[in-house]
């Protein structure tokens, strides 16, 4: 980190504009994890150590609305809501921040809580794993072990981008300690993304029954346990599927004169529109397994072909 940071000094000088913080770890297993401490929090107490030696006018530190606990429909989260940490990432994601309010008295910061970033190809794993269980017509793509009603906030990395731009730009008149929530005003459910992505890929209605968590915590780890590819969803991801999350950006476009201008519901027909032309590569792209029926079919299908899949 000091090497990093006097290479910096040595070719741009040692007065920094803005420090945009993106480092962190981060998985799906559910398993505790020392990396969580190591790499999230202690590294980037390395990092507010190694800026005592420059001048940084501001930081900015990308954390997670995951850190607020979970509401319910029409039921907004603030930047004030209560904090409710309910996995590992979102835990130290939320222990960086306090850290940085306890180390970083005398650094203009900005923490900025993040909805679940998209693009046009996906690049989400959540949502990723839901179109792929629909495209392949997955049994468990037509189970949800929850509220049909409730679902998360997302943004556009475009729009996060635009955020981060803003963020440095008015970085002299933001409030000391800023804190500030991003992501797209609108929350889509899961049950309606479940409707819009069978319409999308199949044309077709498609049905979603909502099942109780220990009839799905017994089928994930079924699933877990039988050979053949890893399943994404894990029994401790059942406790908090249908948690409920939308936010109120009122505040980020207050002090940024920011909101997002894309929406994921507008982007879903792009999303399926790459899958159907090259399976293969949104597979890779989003980093997914493709399944042996759909690697021989791609193998010897002309494109044409394949995009009706």
């Amino acid at each position: 980190m000091a090497a990093a940071l006097s290479q910096v000094a040595s070719r741009y000088g040692r007065r920094l504009a803005s420090v945009i913080h993106l480092a962190a770890y981060y998985d799906f297993s559910g398993e505790p994890s020392p990396l969580y401490e190591q790499v999230t929090i202690r590294g980037t107490e390395r990092l507010l150590k190694n800026f005592e030696a420059l001048e940084v006018e501001q930081l900015v530190f990308s954390s997670t609305m995951l850190v607020h606990g979970p509401t319910e429909p029409g039921a907004a989260i603030r930047e004030t809501s209560p904090i409710d940490p309910k996995w590992e990432y979102p835990k130290s994601k939320w222990e960086t921040e306090e850290l940085i309010r306890k180390r970083g008295t005398s650094l203009r910061h900005v923490i900025l809580r993040i909805a679940g970033v998209y693009d046009d190809n996906c690049h989400s794993l959540p949502l990723a794993n839901q179109i792929q269980r629909i495209f392949e017509r997955k049994l468990i793509s037509h189970v949800f072990p929850g509220d049909l009603s409730h679902g998360q906030a997302f943004v556009h990395l475009e729009d996060v981008v635009g955020a981060f731009k803003q963020l440095v730009a008015r970085r002299a008149e933001l409030p000391l300690g800023e804190t500030l929530l991003a992501g797209e005003p609108e929350t889509m459910s899961y049950g309606q993304l479940q409707s819009e992505l069978g319409r999308l890929i199949h044309g077709e209605e498609w049905t979603t029954e909502s099942i109780p968590k220990a009839i799905a915590k017994a089928g994930a780890w079924l699933e877990e346990h039988v050979p053949g590819e890893e399943p994404f969803i894990k029994p401790w991801m059942i406790d908090i599927a249908d948690d409920h999350f939308e936010l109120d950006i009122s505040r980020a476009r207050e002090q940024l004169r920011w909101s997002p201008k894309r929406r994921l519901r507008a982007a879903l027909p792009r999303m399926i529109e790459q899958l159907k032309a090259d399976p293969r590569a949104w597979y890779r792209d989003n980093k997914l397994e493709l399944p042996r029926s759909l690697e021989a079919e791609t193998a010897h299908a002309p494109a044409e072909h394949v995009s009706r899949i």
